[in-house]
């Protein structure tokens, strides 16, 4: 290789090449430069300009699960706003009106416990002020979270009815909530009842399933034993096989005791019956021999399950036993209360319940059973009244806890102990027992055991099963005529009618509604929309009037839920009609998920405030935890008021952890802020960490990940403004058709149509990830690294006339068409940027646009094939002259002009009439059919394919570098090469 001229300086070119033109900055900027765009979307009053333009289009709902109003967005609002803004936009691309109305859960615990805080540091008693005042400061207090959340969230990119969202506390929403509740109260299927439920003694109500999560907890155990009271023949068990208790056995039994095991020792007082199961072994086991002192002394016999008598006497620190006999625990009559003739009380029998619930995998196959403190107790004692009224037995369950967790009178001895204190803290309820039980002989082993213990998950302080009178839903009451219409059975096959994603949650949410008790609806709590039905005293019955109920509801139109409270309010709404001292106006307000669960109702049917939204809902999105919460609650409350699903499918996605998959907590320090990403690296790249992630599992975030998407970001952007750079060029009258293109310019179009099948099929399935991986891999891999690597040349140095180079223009401005659409859903303010580069007219935006419509012309399997031949030969060149440039024996690979051997017949085909040196960006190739030398450079997965690397023989040229024996050939340019040389000529024909 010679050099032009040597030792003279060259020319200077650079003017003359078509070189990238774009102000469209290498450093995003993003914190800076996102707040722009908002302001701008704003003044152009974007989202109603969407509305209009899909006015006409097939409607598309993603109903917002609606956050509490009570604290700065946390890294999980965040992901679930993201993703639900994804699915809009997207929608909205693939031709959907895909409206989106954002909303708040105003209601409840979490505000009145801010409230009642503030209360406590003043030192002022929440009791001792005026109801209707209390419920406006939790009001007030709502309001500013909202209107704080709705910035944080617009902030993220989130386009939605922002200036008109749903608020649980508006008055019409108030309004239609109990609505709902009336639906439910006229059709018969709301009841008052007293059902043991999880109760907050810190924060004073009852607690649904949603609001409790589930911690380690250290427990005491106790075993204790009931004495046998008698036993007598059971005839239920002498069928074949059966055990037929015989006249000794029966005797043996007397003097004996039935042994339970409980970790929750203060429940022994609402003790009421002991539990079997028919399907155990049981036997009477007596000591042979005990340490001096011990509770379980030598002599005493034991009814336990076989396969834990073992365990049990190891417990008891017993060391000799023997097995007497078989025993039923049917035959057994009735018990006596361990603590009998206590404090003058327990001087009932216990009877013994076969039980389905009991197990012989812990414990001693005995369950003691407390009616008013457990839903297996409950049901057991309830199902069981016949037996209790043939026994004498007196059914009523006992109120033994109060609620602030101390006993009531129903635990004579104990005055004055205590569950769980105001804060959360363990009593002395279980010790007292324990005591009580070992002064009358009752115990036979302690000790304490660590499991997962319920907690409410606002203020984290262990719950306490506790019959108490609520206000619930049948579930297995039918709810028409049609035999078999209950809850129940309605929500089952709307789930299965439903769509989730993923799959696994259709069989979540259905064992959760087959397995689910009577929903509790009630609270006793302040803030929230008021039970409105009335009782009468006398018969107990609840008033169905639908003239009340339209007084009622027309009051909570005009003034809110705090119509309720107001004097005169009883007399207002029972009218003329109705006595007032006959009837109670309850006073217990609503679980907030039957706020959020009745949504659909004055949301989704509210087409005068929000007429682009349509009923059923398209989608519900929320984590996956909602399978048991507003999922749930929804589902429940349209199928009691509606008879299906106010949903066509649910989405959920996982939680957010810390880099190394632990949960994200303030007291570990790994809590990743969602407004300091933003700060630091701007919203799209909390967003793109989404669109990244596997929202189906939990996601996990941390430095080292954010990182990772700061890189794949940047990539992405330097593409777009490699492209932005080289469509400055672009004439749209020197657009080549298809037909005339060259074949790599109509491999990029069919991948672009290949591409376009896969995005859209990926935005109908919700599946972000996969156009992220997609979109990265196209990007990196078949562009910047291949496409643009190779068609540089041509674009900066090719003749204004070159087909080729107006082709290569032609398929860039169809990538950037639909590169930008295909991201927009993602990165919502890049590609805004992206967009008014290239188009900066007034009230362009990206975010007006459809998915282009790609020419399925456009496909051409048997090229793309073709070219992976072709491409596979390129990968040996380049890495051979990869060597070369690590040796420094080139720098640049236009400094080479390789031997490329082929002995593949298909390689040679699919060359036939390519210019290899131009694919492989080289200044020449030589191609030769054989093996080539045996040192020739390979890859193992190109076999037939051997290069030799060469140095290129000509002079360099001045404007394109490329090394060729013509350059020197032109008389008026004899520093470039004839392909330079005539793009010189043109452009001084032009004038430039």
């Amino acid at each position: 290789m010679t050099d032009t001229a040597a030792g003279a300086a060259e020319t200077d070119y650079s003017s003359t090449l078509f070189l990238p033109e774009t102000a469209f900055p290498m450093r995003a900027g993003l914190p800076e430069r996102e707040p722009v765009w908002l302001k701008r979307w704003a003044d152009m009053d974007i989202y109603k300009l969407q509305r209009e333009q899909a006015a006409d289009r097939p409607l598309f709902t993603l109903h917002d699960g609606p956050p509490y109003a009570n604290g700065n967005i946390h890294i999980g609002h965040a992901l679930n706003k993201t993703l639900k803004d994804m699915i809009s936009r997207s929608q909205q691309f693939l031709g959907n009106n895909a409206a989106y109305v954002p909303g708040w859960d105003c209601h409840g615990l979490p505000i009145e416990w801010k409230i009642e805080e503030q209360y406590r540091a003043k030192g002022k008693d929440k009791n001792d002020v005026p109801i209707i005042e209390f419920r406006q400061e939790c009001r007030t207090f709502a309001e500013q979270w909202v209107d704080i959340q709705r910035e944080e969230f617009k902030r993220l990119g989130i386009l939605g009815e922002w200036d008109v969202p749903y608020l649980t506390m508006s008055f019409d929403a108030e309004a239609q909530i109990a609505r709902e509740l009336m639906k439910v109260s006229m059709s018969g299927q709301l009841y008052r009842g007293s059902k043991p439920v999880m109760w907050s003694v810190v924060e004073r109500t009852a607690l649904a399933e949603a609001e409790i999560e589930y911690a380690d907890y250290e427990s005491d155990t106790i075993w204790v034993k009931f004495p046998v009271l008698g036993a007598a023949a059971n005839v239920d068990t002498k069928a074949e096989g059966g055990f037929a208790a015989s006249a000794d056995a029966i005797r043996g039994l007397n003097g004996a005791f039935v042994v339970i095991w409980t970790t929750t020792p203060w429940t022994i007082p609402a003790n009421r019956a002991i539990s079997y199961s028919s399907k155990i072994s049981y036997g009477l086991y007596e000591i042979t021999e005990a340490p001096e002192g011990n509770w379980a002394t030598t002599g005493e016999r034991y009814v336990l399950a076989d396969n834990l008598a073992a365990e049990v006497f190891t417990k008891a620190k017993v060391t000799g036993t023997k097995r007497l006999h078989d025993v039923d625990p049917g035959t057994i009559t009735a018990c006596a209360h361990p603590l009998r003739g206590f404090g003058g009380g327990y001087n009932f029998d216990v009877p013994l319940l076969d039980g389905d619930h009991v197990t012989d995998d812990a414990g001693t196959g005995f369950v003691h059973t407390a009616p008013g403190h457990g839903l297996d107790d409950f049901e057991i004692w309830m199902n069981s009244g016949r037996l209790l009224a043939e026994q004498g037995i007196d059914s009523a369950i006992p109120y033994v806890v109060g609620d602030d967790g101390f006993y009531t009178k129903d635990a004579p001895g104990l005055d004055g102990a205590r569950v769980i204190d105001d804060n959360g803290k363990k009593g002395d309820a279980n010790q007292r027992v324990i005591t009580a039980l070992a002064e009358r002989h009752a115990m036979v082993a302690r000790g304490r055991v660590k499991h997962q213990y319920p907690h409410s998950w606002r203020s984290k302080k262990p719950v306490i099963f506790r019959n108490t009178p609520q206000w619930f839903v049948y579930m297995d009451r039918d709810i028409s005529a049609q035999d078999g219409d209950t809850l129940r059975a309605r929500a089952l096959r709307a789930i299965d009618q439903t769509k989730f994603y993923p799959a696994a949650g259709q069989n979540r949410l259905r064992s959760m509604i087959a397995d689910r008790p009577d929903w509790v609806l009630s609270r006793q709590r302040a803030w929230g929309v008021p039970i409105t039905v009335f009782v009468n005293k006398q018969t107990g019955e609840i008033l169905k009037d639908e003239v009340v109920n339209h007084r009622i509801a027309q009051s909570f139109e005009e003034e809110g839920a705090d119509a309720w409270y107001k004097p005169g309010a009883a007399e207002h709404y029972l009218g003329s009609q109705y006595k007032v001292d006959d009837y109670e106006m309850v006073t217990d307000v609503l679980d907030v998920w039957f706020d959020s669960g009745s949504t659909h109702s004055f949301v989704l049917r509210n087409k005068q405030k929000w007429p682009h939204l349509k009923f059923p809902a398209s989608m519900y999105l929320e984590g996956s935890d909602q399978h048991r919460g507003w999922f749930h609650s929804s589902l429940l409350e349209s199928c009691a008021t509606n008879g299906f699903a106010p949903y066509d499918s649910v989405l959920t996605h996982g939680f957010t952890m810390d880099g190394e998959g632990r949960k994200m907590s303030k007291s570990l320090g790994n809590t990743v802020a969602p407004q300091d990403i933003i700060k630091q690296y701007g919203a799209d790249i909390l967003r793109l960490w989404v669109a990244s992630s596997d929202y189906s599992e939990d996601l996990r975030l941390g430095k080292e990940i954010i990182q990772t998407t700061v890189d794949s970001y940047r990539k992405l952007r330097n593409t777009l403004r490699w492209l932005l750079g080289n469509l400055a060029h672009y004439q749209p009258t020197d657009v080549v058709a298809f037909a005339d293109m060259p074949e790599l310019e109509r491999l990029m179009l069919h991948r672009l149509a290949q591409l376009d099948g896969q995005v859209r099929t990926a935005f109908k399935e919700y599946d972000f990830r996969r156009v992220v991986t997609l979109l990265g891999n196209f990007m990196n891999i078949e562009l910047s690294a291949f496409y643009f690597d190779i068609r540089k040349d041509a674009l900066y140095c090719d003749p204004i006339s070159s087909v080729r180079r107006k082709a290569s223009l032609t398929v860039l401005h169809h990538l950037f068409d639909c590169l930008t659409a295909w991201l927009a859903p993602i990165l919502v303010f890049t590609m805004e940027e992206c967009w008014l580069e290239r188009h900066p007219e007034e009230g362009a935006s990206v975010h007006l646009r459809l998915l282009p419509e790609v020419p399925a012309e456009w496909l051409d399997d048997d090229l793309a094939n073709k070219w992976q031949l072709i491409r596979a030969v390129r990968r040996v060149v380049t890495g051979a002259l990869e060597i070369e440039r690590r040796e420094k024996r080139i720098g640049s690979s236009l400094e080479a002009a390789p031997q490329v051997f082929i002995a593949d017949q298909r390689y040679l085909t699919a060359l036939e009439g390519q210019d290899l040196a131009e694919i492989a960006i080289t200044s020449g190739i030589s191609l030769a059919t054989s093996e080539g030398p045996a040192d020739g450079f390979r890859l193992e997965d190109v076999p037939g394919v051997a290069v030799v690397p060469a140095l290129a023989v000509g002079n360099r040229c001045a404007r394109s570098w490329k090394v060729l024996p013509e350059v020197g050939s032109d008389p008026d340019f004899p520093d470039v090469s004839l392909r330079d040389a005539q793009a010189l000529r043109e452009r001084a024909e032009l004038g430039l």
